[in-house]
Formats: structure tokens, C-alpha cells, sequence
């Protein structure tokens, strides 16, 4: 019965990244970085606006996960840097990828296959956060500090902040959008979670990991932590049914893939990040089931 319950959710996010496995390692050709920018600038932004413009979840309901994210991630921040500081390692390196979990490639379709359109829809306000943290905090960290101003034109230019803005004001006011509109943003918006899904596996397949040690421990640490801190706020803030499942979901993600490409830009140990990223994606494999029982 478990299985039967958990397999419509879990299949669909298993096999596309599994196709992006095979796909990556049969040597085909597979242009990450314009997927990724179609997905980030056209794909993600009209999935907001189809999301938001179409929910019946309220606006108080996206803005208590959203406060969620952004306390998981500054609580989940200050225990890994007590963690890494006593274990002398540096935090450039290694707080990213325990703070910074795949809330996208692979949040959004557990979160949609789990609950439905309201649970992608509230995924989509903790994705947005945990966005905002990786173009602030995250880029600052890895590249060793930098200029405010920078770092607020790199988040003000990003398409998926604006168009929550567009989707939560629509969303606010009432507003029925044309028909023509919202087929638009249905059409374009439906790419994303696919290629979401199958860009991931092609990042796993190509990643190259040559040093495994420790990788485990912090991987354990990633979701493990994330997932304690995630219940605890919570429990904090009073949240239920789906607003719950959605941020303890989310909490418990494994490290997202971005955080080996910032790692490989600033050449921050970027084959420990990797060993992370594929460590924590294959645990999450196991614990995923597990939490989804417990939430369902």
C-alpha cells in the first residue's frame, strides 16, 4: 500500500532523472547552459505566473513558507558554520552546498507530484528564496566578498523574481488574466519540470568524482539537518498539511548542482562539491520515500 502511494510520486522524478543519466553517459550531445537559461528565463518565470494566476492557495499560505525558507536557510547557515569552523574546514567551500539545497530541479516535481497544483505553487515561494540566497549570500561566500551593488543588479536581472512579483500582484488583485495569456504561460511553463528533471541527471552522469571522503558525512548532514531545522520551524510557525510537507520537502533536499558550478568558477574544491552533489542526490533517493511517508 506504501508503495502504491508513493510510486506516482516518486516514478516520474526517478525516470526522467534517470534518462538524463543514460543520456549524459551514451555521449550525446546535451547544451546544459542553454537549457538552463531557456528553463531560468522563459520556462521557470511563466511557470510562476501559470501557477499563481490559476491557484486557489492564499497569498498568507505562500508567504508563511516563504518565511520558512528564509529561516531554514539563515538557521541552517549558522549551524553549519559552527560546524565547519570546529572542523577547521573552510567555509567557502563547504557551507554552500549545506545550505543551498536542489529546491528546483528536483522540489518542484516532488512537491507537485505530492500535492498538487497548491504544493507547487507553495514550493515555488521556497524555491524563490532559496534563489535569492544563492545570487546573494551564496555567490558573496564562494567568490570571497563583492560589491552590493553587483550583487543586487545580478538579483533584480533575474526573470523568476519578477515574474513572482507579477504572479503574487495578480494573485492579490483578483486579476483574471486573458485566456490567450494564460494558455501562453501554460504552454511555456510546461517545459520547465521536465527539463528541470532531466537537465539534473545529465549534470549527475557528467559530474566526475574522484574523492568520496567526508562527501557522505555532509551529505547526511545536508539533508538530515535540513530536514530537523525544517521541523523545527515548522513546528515554530505553527504550519500544517501541505504548507508543512511542502517545507519539510524542501528542507530536506539534497545539494543542488549550482553550487559544484560555483565551486568550479571560483575553484573551491569543486571535486569535493561534486562528490557532494552526487552523494547527497543518490541518498536522497532513500530518504525521500521516507519523508513523503511521513507527510502524506
Amino acid at each position: 500500500m506504501l508503495l502504491l502511494t508513493l510510486l506516482p510520486v516518486l516514478a516520474p522524478v526517478f525516470i526522467a532523472t534517470a534518462i538524463g543519466v543514460v543520456w549524459a553517459k551514451s555521449g550525446a550531445d546535451y547544451p546544459s547552459d542553454f537549457i538552463g537559461r531557456l528553463v531560468m528565463n522563459i520556462g521557470t518565470p511563466c511557470l510562476i505566473v501559470a501557477s499563481l494566476a490559476q491557484t486557489e492557495v492564499e497569498l498568507a499560505s505562500i508567504s508563511r513558507v516563504a518565511l520558512a525558507a528564509a529561516l531554514i536557510i539563515f538557521l541552517t547557515g549558522v549551524m553549519g558554520a559552527l560546524i565547519l569552523r570546529s572542523s577547521g574546514k573552510p567555509l567557502a567551500t563547504y557551507l554552500p552546498p549545506l545550505i543551498l539545497p536542489n529546491n528546483g530541479n528536483m522540489g518542484l516535481p516532488v512537491c507537485l507530484f505530492a500535492f498538487g497544483d497548491q504544493g507547487l505553487a507553495l514550493a515555488l515561494g521556497y524555491f524563490l528564496v532559496m534563489m535569492m540566497s544563492t545570487f546573494t549570500f551564496g555567490i558573496t561566500l564562494v567568490a570571497g566578498g563583492g560589491s552590493w551593488r553587483a550583487t543586487a543588479s545580478q538579483v533584480l536581472r533575474q526573470p523568476v523574481l519578477w515574474a513572482m512579483v507579477v504572479g503574487l500582484w495578480v494573485l492579490l488583485m483578483d486579476i483574471a488574466l486573458p485566456q490567450w495569456v494564460i494558455n501562453t504561460v501554460d504552454l511555456l511553463g510546461g517545459f520547465a519540470i521536465p527539463l528541470m528533471m532531466i537537465t539534473l541527471g545529465v549534470s549527475l552522469g557528467r559530474l566526475k568524482v574522484t574523492r568520496w571522503r567526508g562527501s557522505v558525512v555532509y551529505s547526511s548532514l545536508r539533508i538530515g539537518g535540513g530536514l530537523l531545522v525544517g521541523w523545527g520551524v515548522a513546528w515554530g510557525l505553527g504550519l500544517e498539511g501541505v504548507e508543512r510537507g511542502v517545507v519539510l520537502l524542501q528542507s530536506a533536499m539534497p545539494v543542488a548542482v549550482f553550487t559544484y558550478l560555483l565551486a568550479l568558477r571560483y575553484q573551491r574544491d569543486p571535486q569535493e562539491v561534486a562528490a557532494m552533489v552526487v552523494a547527497s542526490t543518490g541518498l536522497a533517493f532513500f530518504t525521500l520515500p521516507l519523508i513523503l511517508w511521513w507527510v502524506l
